[in-house]
């Protein structure tokens, strides 16, 4: 009966047993639960004669009271045990088999430099990936200049104005606001040495070689790249892509194309709307504060050499297929869930990121050494 009471009892001798009694099942097992404690003594048999009930719970917790190994061991030789209650006990036993408490790890400088190689040999073959995506992706293109039956102007207009126009408030905000710093920042220092109208010249030169595409890639690298990451990324998890390759149109061609020469046409746009913005700021700054009046600081702007801006366009295509790439490559790389979704999205963006500052600078240190 269900509601006989479940007891497990040791006997003594020369080989101590294991006897069950009782039903071993679910609705019981807040009773076993409470009653029933794990032998003070090993046991080397069991005997499950009395045993009248048995379902998955009751065999877990028997695994658990016993252990799994030494109850696989028993299962042989055990009386009383039909053959589809010994292959329960043994199939449940087989599987917590590898979930028994595991002595605490201490913590060496060892596994620190395991996890450490770990990550470095993750962005190796990350970049390793990129180049190849890349040079998937430049293949590509080449193929299609020469087919103009196969440019897709429809989307890459529409991209372009995602990616471009819609971008263009927060850029233009942003850089004013951070000019107006720059200036204030820089009027506050300069102000000890009597020097203040050299904030123009801080200004103009940071934003054309600096900041102006450096501030425009990062905010693209966080609204952009994982845009392109999670539009492709639920498209391949929806099978699109393969549905693409079905209908034997190529996802590089038909998705990739479109996104990374919007991105490199408009990133270079967006960057000079960077400078312009980043420079009225501080012209407002030095207007309101250090009473430089609008015709002496475009005055000064204008001695700028011209070579600072275009060091500072220079750098944005780059940025773009950059951004681009690794964008569309994570999005690629998503796997069939929500949760995938999200983790390559966040990857883009970090990934994005990081290979920009690095860059800018790389190009900063080797500027600087060409003293251009």
């Amino acid at each position: 009966m269900s509601g006989t009471s479940a007891a497990l009892t040791v006997t003594t001798g020369d080989q101590p047993c294991a006897c069950l009694q009782g039903s071993w099942i679910l609705a019981q097992y807040a009773q076993l639960v409470r009653t029933v404690a794990s032998p003070a003594v090993p046991v080397v048999c069991l005997d499950a004669s009395g045993l009248t009930e048995l379902d998955t719970a009751g065999a877990a917790l028997l695994v658990k009271l016993l252990g799994a190994d030494a109850l696989c061991r028993m299962l042989p030789d055990a009386t009383g045990l039909s053959a589809e209650r010994r292959a329960l006990l043994l199939a449940v036993a087989s599987a917590m088999a590898g979930q028994e408490a595991l002595p605490p790890t201490v913590s060496r400088w060892s596994d620190g430099l395991a996890r450490l190689g770990e990550r470095m040999l993750s962005g190796w073959q990350q970049l390793i990936m990129l180049l190849g995506f890349m040079g998937l992706t430049l293949s590509t293109l080449v193929v299609s200049i020469v087919r103009p039956r196969r440019w897709r102007l429809t989307a890459l207009v529409a991209q372009m104005h995602q990616c471009g126009l819609n971008a263009v408030p927060i850029v233009a905000l942003l850089t004013f606001l951070v000019g107006a710093v720059v200036a204030f920042l820089g009027a506050t220092v300069l102000a000890n040495f009597g020097a203040t109208i050299y904030t123009v010249d801080l200004v103009a030169y940071s934003f054309l070689r600096e900041f102006g595409v450096l501030l425009t890639a990062i905010l693209l690298a966080g609204r952009t790249a994982s845009a392109f990451t999670a539009q492709l990324g639920s498209m391949k998890v929806n099978e699109e892509l393969d549905a693409l390759r079905t209908q034997g149109l190529d996802p590089i061609e038909l998705l990739v194309l479109p996104r990374l020469l919007a991105l490199v046409l408009t990133l270079p746009l967006l960057t000079f709307i960077a400078m312009l913005s980043g420079m009225v700021g501080g012209a407002m700054v030095s207007l309101l504060s250090l009473d430089i009046s609008l015709a002496q600081y475009l005055a000064i702007v204008q001695q700028v050499p011209v070579r600072h801006f275009l060091v500072g366009m220079g750098k944005a295509p780059l940025f773009a297929l950059l951004i681009a790439l690794i964008g569309c490559l994570e999005g690629f790389k998503v796997g069939g869930s929500a949760q995938s979704v999200g983790e390559h999205t966040t990857s883009s963006v970090v990934q994005s990121i990081f290979v920009v500052i690095l860059l800018d600078a790389i190009a900063a240190l080797f500027l600087m050494e060409m003293d251009w």
